[in-house]
């Protein structure tokens, strides 16, 4: 069974990423997340899609795929 998830925000600032996933409010090192994001643009991190279901992240013009599960993981 797939978890699903609302994710009501996300946003970088400096070398982070904060997310309100589920009512949790969370911020991770780009450094623990992705290489890619660490190095993409602002506007490449800012143009991404969140699936249906808000199982995962995906940024298309730096073609990464993040699952939510495995941030939530990060965090804690």
């Amino acid at each position: 069974m797939i978890v699903t998830h609302k994710i009501q925000d996300i946003a970088f600032h400096d070398n982070f990423i904060q997310l309100m996933i589920d009512g949790k409010q969370l911020k991770i090192s780009l450094d623990k997340v992705s290489a890619k994001l660490k190095s993409a643009d602002d506007f490449q991190r800012n143009f991404f899609k969140i699936s249906p279901s808000g199982y995962g992240i995906h940024w298309p013009l730096i073609d990464e795929d993040l699952s939510v599960d495995a941030l939530l993981k990060m965090a804690e």
